[in-house]
């Protein structure tokens, strides 16, 4: 189970932030996600390739800096390493499996245009 929770925004939608275990590497990462609703921001994870990712509670709300970093980036989807250090900033989402995976999740983005 994730650690993590969520905030409702003023204009209805949400953030959720989660602490989930890096694929295909060791270590633990933060990743938020900005949408309509929870349900819909753990699908937007699911299809980004987290596929066991659920929500109970809300022990690990976003801060205030999450909120603004997730709510200015156009993806609405952002994650970093966990404990993070100072210096290490956002990154989206294509950024955690790599640039192969990235570029073929752009080419299928093309093609279904």
């Amino acid at each position: 189970m994730a650690d993590g929770g969520f905030v409702r925004l003023p204009d209805g939608s949400v953030v959720v932030a989660l602490q989930l275990r890096r694929p295909a590497a060791p270590g633990r990462i933060r990743v938020l996600v900005h949408a309509a609703n929870r349900a819909r921001a753990l699908t937007r994870l699911r299809n980004l390739g987290l596929r066991a990712v659920y929500l109970r509670g809300n022990a690990a709300p976003p801060t205030p800096d999450e909120i603004t970093a997730v709510l200015h980036h156009p993806d609405g989807a952002l994650w970093r390493s966990c404990p993070h250090h100072e210096t290490e900033r956002w990154r989206p989402m294509t950024a955690l499996w790599g640039t192969t995976r990235a570029r073929t999740t752009q080419e299928a983005h093309i093609r279904a245009a």
